[in-house]
């Protein structure tokens, strides 16, 4: 298996390949429906510290609505978000979690690799400072070989990221897993995670503040449907959202 760093920069390289398509993601296939959000990517889907804080990463180098971009989430232990986001809420992910955001925060985001399994994220002018390490498993080989090797068709089936949903939550003990559902600004979103591996060590600080050891927290935390896993998982995927209305009925929530 190809280490993640090998594969994030053949994604920010096939980016830089096209300038000039801001608009990449799908909208040139005609399989895609048209009217829909898509993005291609990478991240963390979330992270728990012990201490009852939590972060996320998302870079998505293609997007659909305009220029690639970058946030981080960040949940204190009083469960206020914010949002760090390097382009403004209609380009970003606001668009769709803003509704559930304390507080957005505009500016340049860093992502740097250490290694090809670390990379460090900085954001608000170091005000935020974060460090992770993945590691593949057994169970993230076997996700990841059939998250590359299902048809887009099989993605967008509602039945099968449900079950996929269930499986992936208990084989990786990351409690519940949502790879389709509502976000908090009405859009139903649906996940794609092509390659997986998990957090095996992280650090990170916040306006000063060390956040701790990673793990569990008491109550898992969610944006209303998307559930930040209780295990740190770095994914490479694809994510589309539209509005409720605009999804097939067997979608319907």
């Amino acid at each position: 298996m190809r280490e993640p760093r090998d594969v994030v920069d053949d994604l920010e390289r096939r980016r830089e390949d096209r300038p000039d398509r801001t608009n990449a993601v799908g909208r040139l296939d005609p399989r895609h429906p048209a009217g829909e959000d898509r993005f291609a990517g990478y991240g963390v889907m979330g992270l728990p510290f012990r201490s009852g804080h939590v972060l996320g990463l998302r870079r998505f180098p293609e997007s659909s609505v305009g220029p690639g971009y970058r946030s981080v989430w960040h949940r204190d232990p009083d469960g206020r978000w914010t949002f760090y986001q390097d382009q403004p809420a209609e380009l970003a992910c606001t668009r769709y979690f803003g509704s559930a955001v304390d507080d957005v925060r505009e500016g340049p985001i860093h992502i740097d690799w250490a290694g090809p399994r670390t990379l460090r994220v900085t954001a608000d002018d170091g005000d935020l400072d974060w460090t992770v390490t993945v590691a593949a498993t057994p169970v993230t080989r076997l996700f990841s070989a059939l998250g590359s090797a299902l048809p887009d068709r099989a993605w967008r089936s509602r039945p099968l990221l449900e079950v996929t949903s269930r499986l992936a939550g208990a084989a990786l003990g990351a409690g519940r897993v949502r790879l389709t559902g509502l976000a908090p600004n009405g859009q139903r979103f649906v996940a794609n995670p092509l390659r997986l591996w998990v957090v095996s060590d992280s650090t990170a600080t916040v306006r000063g503040a060390h956040l701790g050891e990673p793990g569990p927290i008491p109550a898992q935390a969610f944006l209303r449907d998307f559930a930040i896993p209780q295990r740190g998982l770095f994914v490479v995927g694809r994510a589309v959202l539209r509005d409720p209305g605009a999804w097939p009925r067997s979608f319907a929530p």
